[in-house]
């Protein structure tokens, strides 16, 4: 009697055993293909990373942010750019609050509104490119600036255009 129950223990223990071998090989087999699917997302996904980082190096080659040689330029004359960059941005922006017509923008506007710079970005050390509006009508124009020696902030309008409207 007692071979016979050491004889059921032992097949049930095999059986147990079996069951658990299949049971975690097919986990063990589904763990795989879903670490080998991971792999390959982590391979596009480092590959876009790489293209992503392409784009943003070529959309800020003209920069001021960027540019060694327009930061040196301002630098020599005792400039810290960090704080001249949006000093320059903020008196862009100022002109903006003005009365009457903006003072650079080349156009009218129609219907009591005002035409306002948006949108600046910093070309180098000279030049910037900004987009205007009054909410209907919306351009962008090339814009040349200096330091003077006096330390004041000049501004030239070198070309703009002007949307067409339809």
């Amino acid at each position: 009697m007692k071979n016979k129950i050491f004889m059921y223990l032992f097949i049930f223990s095999v059986l147990l055993i079996l069951f658990q071998f299949v049971n975690y090989k097919g986990i063990y087999e589904e763990n795989t293909k879903q670490l080998e699917s991971f792999k390959n997302k982590e391979e596009k996904l480092q590959d876009s990373i790489a293209i992503l980082q392409d784009e943003v190096l070529d959309l800020s080659h003209f920069n001021l942010d960027r540019n060694e040689d327009a930061i040196s330029y301002f630098e020599k004359d005792g400039y810290n750019v960090d704080e001249l960059i949006p000093f320059i941005k903020d008196e862009l922006y100022k002109l903006n609050e003005g009365k009457g017509e903006h003072p650079l923008v080349p156009y009218g506007s129609e219907e009591g509104r005002k035409m306002l710079i948006n949108t600046v970005k910093l070309l180098n050390h000279k030049w910037i490119i900004a987009d205007f509006s009054d909410g209907q009508f919306w351009g962008e124009m090339f814009i040349s600036y200096e330091i003077t020696e006096r330390r004041e902030l000049k501004f030239r309008v070198v070309e703009s255009f002007l949307y067409p409207f339809y």
